[in-house]
């Protein structure tokens, strides 16, 4: 997996339901190196930390691999990289094989896979239409979420080095299926709310799903 592109933004005010929303969504390259911290990125904005930023969601990663399939649905957007909100562009990041609790070096830092993106109603106004929420979610290819192990600096060409293979894990695109499939998979759910790269909130959530 190599950066294809590092990505920030200015805070930007949307209409969602008739009230002004403050935003990060609207991510351009930069560039520049970007500094991965702890808790998010450096110079970028994370305007609701509910549910984005923090130690599980520090920095938010989505494959180049995909850009080709979403420029065919929605061929008169201005496309750039940073279009789905991602703070990393990543060449050969394939969600079906990452698995959650991985651990890389990156640059001058050490991260590791989380979890899932879900897709929000931002999205939705960035791409001109809510539709694209539930082909987001029907495509099963979300990005993935990291914290941050060790602070470090990134820069596009950097490749990411696996340090530690997770064991007992799902994929990243296994762990999002999970979220939304009806009846979920047991099995699936005893690994996850084991596994300590996960966030406790969504471990509970999960955790209410077991026979």
């Amino acid at each position: 997996m190599k950066i294809i592109s590092t990505n920030t933004s200015k805070p930007q005010t949307i209409i969602w339901n008739d009230k002004p929303v403050e935003t990060g969504i609207y991510k351009t390259p930069t560039n520049t190196p970007i500094f991965l911290g702890k808790t998010d990125v450096k110079n970028d904005t994370v305007t609701d930390r509910k549910y984005h930023g923090g130690e599980f969601k520090a920095c938010y990663l989505f494959s180049e691999d995909h850009y080709t399939y979403w420029k065919s649905l929605y061929p008169n957007l201005d496309w750039n990289y940073g279009m789905f909100g991602e703070n990393l562009t990543v060449e050969g990041l394939n969600e079906s094989k990452i698995l959650v609790g991985n651990i890389y070096h990156v640059g001058t830092a050490l991260i590791q896979i989380t979890e899932h993106r879900e897709p929000c109603f931002k999205l939705g106004v960035k791409f001109g239409t809510q539709n694209i929420l539930k082909q987001f979610i029907d495509y099963g290819f979300p990005g993935a979420y990291i914290r941050v192990l060790e602070e470090g600096a990134v820069n596009v060409g950097d490749t990411f080095k696996l340090v530690k293979q997770a064991q007992n894990s799902l994929s990243i695109q296994a762990l999002f299926k999970l979220i939304f499939e009806k009846e979920k998979n047991q099995d699936h759910l005893k690994k996850v709310i084991i596994n300590e790269a996960l966030p406790m909130k969504l471990k509970n959530d999960l955790q209410k799903h077991l026979s």
